[in-house]
């Protein structure tokens, strides 16, 4: 379907809206063409005096026939036709405006809430600079051309017909010559714009990678800086930027050449209803008073159509960046938040998996996961304990749906998570990630944040007491109302996650995952955060991932990982009095014998 299409299909709600700034532009370009006759009537009223068109055939009704009265009527009806002219621009600007406006909103709003509900799969091959141009810059495109673009096809088309019909009333033979040009100016304008469709597709993925190339940078500057890669990360951005440049010129020669082609079609109308016209008056076959209006509404019809090529080129811009933007919206969702209904207190919270298989995309045919079976215990904590890349995450990230396992099921409560409303299931769950995520905001909404019902400053207080952060609060310049910087950058990486902790103890979700939650932390923080967790575990059921031994040699189970399969599992002094791998690794940490 053609980009233009879709944005129009999407668009319907506002369908009224569209009506009202079309009938708002062709007004005004109704009144923008009387102002030419009126000059060709002033001309044939002070030529032909008593015995002009308007006394013989409009104002002689009225028994206004002397020069000067006429000249009076006209110059009364040129105020009412500016006025009109005025109003009705006014009028098309502020509906198109507000239409580009809405619109722009309505389809970022909804682009970001569709990109939000896309699986974490649908990430793995997207950058998340391309991401921002689609919903930045792209959208923008097509609101720059509601602005502007769109009223000027209108108004040219408008333009087009009106003078025509006059032409056709008053002297059907210049008519005809003046308007032999504009099937070459249309034929121009489609010519060039074929072509610079696939040219500005270019330019919007050119635009895309430099602004993937510096979402990556930025986000990653500490590192850049550390390892002295200034000037090399500076030259990927040139290059980047070089190709955008390179892209936009192949565009920017074609864009370039259709206001020449479109004067020369234009220079040739113009001409010859200047001639032919002129030898019609001069033959007394053409009154001069309808020679002024022919050659005044010959440039009325032929002039706008160089703002073909800006509005050519406007045009296929915004619907590269329509064409992008609608097909991130177009994107399936593979994992469909519909389902069950159900609230979080009614949640016991056991957990069990059924023969699950998982791979990820990136991965191939190698299974990050084969045929897991297990239960967690309602009210109890297990933790998953292995190397980097056994499979510990990828269990965490099935049980909130991040990903859909290939093979078999996860059910909580005995009802399997897929028939369950997703909204409900993550409501349900307490996640404290490796890397916590904070938003430009202040200390207090960042606890508070995921917490539907509304929450006192006591509840917040208390969630930090329970987390063990209320310490280095009292230490912040405003306390609770301080403000984090984006992503919690004024913070340290374990005030950070005892941030995080809070929030999950807010929430009071009747499951809590903790995915190496204290792995980034000194010993002291560590032990900390570990003390507040203890109290915040129990008789909830708690899934720790960890890698320290000594942050779930508490738990009730523990289940050891490797290469996606669970190769031993019980309580710390069953798993060291086996000798296994928990054993190995527990000493490889503490320095312990097994039986120490």
């Amino acid at each position: 379907m053609h980009p233009l299409r879709k944005l129009l299909t999407y668009a319907a709600a506002y369908r009224s809206d569209f009506q009202k700034a079309t009938l708002y532009s062709v007004l005004n370009k109704f009144f923008d063409i009387l102002p030419e006759v009126l000059i060709g009537a002033a001309v044939d009223v002070v030529v032909k005096g008593d015995q002009s068109f308007l006394a013989r055939n409009v104002l002689g009704g009225f028994g206004i026939t002397s020069t000067w009265e006429q000249l009076l009527a006209l110059g009364a009806f040129n105020v009412l036709v500016w006025g009109g002219e005025s109003l009705f621009q006014y009028l098309y600007e502020v509906q198109w405006r507000q239409l580009a406006q809405n619109l722009q909103h309505d389809l970022r709003l909804d682009t970001y809430r569709h990109v939000q509900r896309l699986d974490m799969a649908y990430f793995e091959n997207q950058r998340t600079g391309n991401l921002m141009a689609i919903l930045n810059d792209d959208i923008n495109q097509m609101e720059r051309f509601l602005n502007g673009g769109a009223n000027q096809i209108i108004q040219v088309l408008c333009s087009s017909v009106l003078v025509s019909a006059v032409f056709f009333a008053m002297q059907p033979g210049i008519a005809v010559m003046a308007l032999l040009p504009v099937p070459l100016i249309l034929f121009g304008a489609f010519w060039f714009q074929k072509r610079l469709a696939p040219r500005y597709a270019e330019v919007r993925e050119a635009a895309g990678d430099v602004g993937a190339r510096l979402n990556n940078n930025l986000l990653g500057l500490a590192t850049i800086k550390a390892f002295a890669t200034e000037n090399l990360e500076a030259q990927h951005i040139s290059d980047a930027s070089n190709r955008y440049r390179q892209s936009n010129k192949g565009a920017i020669r074609v864009s370039a050449a259709i206001t020449p082609v479109i004067r020369m079609a234009i220079l040739a109308g113009f001409t010859a209803t200047l001639l032919y016209g002129g030898w019609l008056t001069l033959h007394d076959q053409l009154a001069v008073g309808a020679f002024s209006v022919l050659v005044f509404l010959t440039q009325r019809l032929l002039w706008p159509m160089t703002s073909l090529a800006d509005v050519a080129d406007m045009y296929q811009r915004s619907m590269a960046a329509i064409e992008r933007a609608m097909g991130l919206l177009d994107t399936p969702i593979s994992i469909p938040y519909e389902g069950t209904h159900f609230t979080k207190a009614s949640v016991r919270g056991e957990v069990r998996l059924e023969d699950v298989g998982f791979s990820y995309a990136t991965t191939g045919a190698t299974p990050t996961l084969h045929g897991i079976n297990l239960t967690i215990a309602a009210g109890q904590t297990t933790a998953f304990v292995g190397s980097t890349g056994s499979g510990k995450s990828t269990l965490v990230k099935l049980l909130l749906r991040f990903y859909e396992p290939q093979h078999g099921r996860i059910l909580l409560d005995g009802a399997p998570i897929d028939s369950l409303n997703l909204q409900d299931l993550r409501r349900a769950i307490g996640y404290v990630a490796q890397d916590a995520f904070l938003s430009d905001a202040s200390l207090a909404e960042n606890i508070a944040y995921g917490s539907l019902d509304a929450v006192s400053d006591a509840a917040i207080a208390a969630a930090a007491e329970a987390a063990g952060a209320t310490e280095f609060i009292a230490k912040l310049p405003l306390g609770f109302a301080t403000r984090l910087g984006e992503r919690g950058q004024k913070l340290s990486g374990g005030q950070r996650q005892r941030l995080a902790l809070a929030r999950a103890i807010l929430k009071d979700p009747p499951i809590l995952i903790l995915d190496e939650a204290t792995s980034a932390v000194d010993n002291e923080t560590e032990a900390a955060i570990q003390r507040s967790l203890d109290v915040v575990s129990r008789d909830r059921t708690t899934i720790v991932i960890a890698h320290r031994l000594s942050t779930v040699r508490q738990a009730h189970c523990i289940h050891v990982v490797e290469a996606g399969r669970i190769v031993e599992s019980g309580d710390h002094e069953t798993l060291l009095a086996l000798g296994g791998s928990y054993a190995a690794l527990w000493r490889l940490q503490t320095g312990e014998r097994a039986g120490g």
